[in-house]
């Protein structure tokens, strides 16, 4: 029996052995794909898959979320000039483990009239900003107003 070349790459997609390898069992087996398998397999040859035994599809997930936060970055101004440009995922693991002084340098940043923004790769204008500006045009109000009956005391 002729062996051909789609019967090789079957085998070598399936066992992931060279093809000197995969044409070998398929010739030794009649090119019976199963039977060269098993004669693949009994003699130690079948090789594990690139991909790590610990790469499931949690981890993909993962890789590919600290990618994309690696990627957006929290941006805070203060008149046109940048305070701070970091990626989401430093912002995240900062919030993580100093959740108090995030939250107060939020509000001092907002107080203070600093813009915050979201931005993605593309630049693109995230919805999150709108919630960004609505906050930060409250928060001027209140600072407005209390400065106001300070001056008038």
């Amino acid at each position: 029996m002729s062996i051909n070349l789609e019967q090789i790459d079957e085998l070598r997609k399936r066992a992931n052995v060279s093809y000197e390898d995969a044409k070998a069992a398929l010739e030794q087996n009649d090119g019976d794909l199963l039977c060269a398998l098993v004669y693949l397999e009994k003699q130690n040859k079948i090789k594990p898959d690139e991909i790590p035994s610990s790469e499931s599809k949690f981890f993909k997930k993962v890789k590919k979320l600290i990618k994309k936060g690696n990627e957006t970055k929290i941006i805070v101004k203060k008149d046109d000039a940048v305070v701070l440009n970091i990626c989401v995922t430093l912002g995240v693991i900062i919030t993580i483990v100093a959740t108090p002084i995030v939250i107060t340098a939020l509000i001092l940043a907002l107080a203070t009239n600093h813009k915050i923004r979201i931005q993605k790769k593309n630049n693109e204008d995230l919805e999150v900003n709108s919630i960004f500006d609505k906050m930060s045009l409250a928060v001027n109000k209140v600072t407005t107003k209390i400065t106001e009956e300070m001056k008038s005391e």
